[in-house]
Parts: structure tokens; C-alpha cells; sequence
């Protein structure tokens, strides 16, 4: 018979911090909707040309979002990011328990397919420094995420 300790059942690996960090992935996705959302109001903007002008390194304030075209893309970027933020954090709060496996899969897979094309799309794009900056939100929003929990 293997002694469970508290370590262990708190640990990275165990199910208590994988539904854990499913808020901190909720929360690293769903961030960056109401920046998006601001950049929809030119007096706003601020924080998504800021934001988008780091993504695509260097910070040169080449962006804005004066255009009406971008502020709709705006708009649709944050409704979207908060929307799949939300659902991750409802993922965590009311799926989680009853199927922790499926759950922990479908974000990986839902957050690995975000990284495959926006990093895509960055080079396409002319801003493949943008890639840097997905793998790092990839590493940081899949974190302990990437293993099965051990319980």
C-alpha cells in the first residue's frame, strides 16, 4: 500500500493543481480580450496598440487602431479571447471533476491549435517575433497542464 502525502496530492502533477491552473491558463487567454476590446475606442487604445506593437517586436509605435477595419478585428479579438477564457474557467469550475482527462486534453489540443496558427499567421504576416512570444504564452498557459495529473 503507497502512503499518499500532501505534497503529493498538492503537487504539480496532481489533479487539485491541474484544475488550478486551468484558471491561471483562463486567465492568461481571457486577458487579453478587453485589451483587444479597448482598442476598439480610439480614446482606449492604448493598451492594444502598445500590446500589439510589442508582439511584433520591435516596439517602434508603428500600430494603431484609428483604422475602422482594425477596431472591428479588435473587437472580434477580444470578444474571442474572452469568450475561450471564460469557457476554460467554466471547463475547470464544472467539468473538470467529473472528467479531468478530457478536459486537460481538450485545452492542450484547443491551445496548441491557437499556437500552430497564430505563429503561422505571424510569419505569414511579417512578424515572426511573435512566435517568441507564443511559445511563452504556450509554455505558461499549458504549464504542469502538458502531463496527466497522478490521482
Amino acid at each position: 500500500m503507497t502512503r499518499t502525502t500532501s505534497a503529493s496530492k498538492n503537487g504539480p502533477r496532481s489533479q487539485r493543481f491541474h484544475k488550478f491552473w486551468l484558471k491561471v491558463t483562463a486567465v492568461i487567454v481571457g486577458s487579453f480580450g478587453p485589451i483587444f476590446f479597448l482598442g476598439t475606442i480610439p480614446e482606449f487604445s492604448g493598451a492594444a496598440s502598445w500590446t500589439m506593437d510589442l508582439l511584433s517586436w520591435p516596439i517602434d509605435g508603428n500600430h494603431d487602431f484609428l483604422a475602422p477595419t482594425t477596431r472591428f478585428l479588435s473587437a472580434l479579438t477580444g470578444g474571442f479571447l474572452l469568450g475561450w477564457g471564460v469557457m476554460i474557467w467554466c471547463l475547470s469550475a464544472w467539468v473538470y471533476d467529473k472528467a479531468p482527462e478530457f478536459v486537460r486534453k481538450s485545452v492542450i489540443v484547443g491551445i496548441l491549435a491557437w499556437f500552430v496558427l497564430d505563429s503561422a499567421g505571424s510569419f505569414a504576416s511579417g512578424n515572426s517575433t511573435n512566435i517568441l512570444f507564443n511559445i511563452l504564452i504556450l509554455l505558461l498557459a499549458v504549464g504542469p497542464l502538458w502531463f496527466p495529473a497522478k490521482e
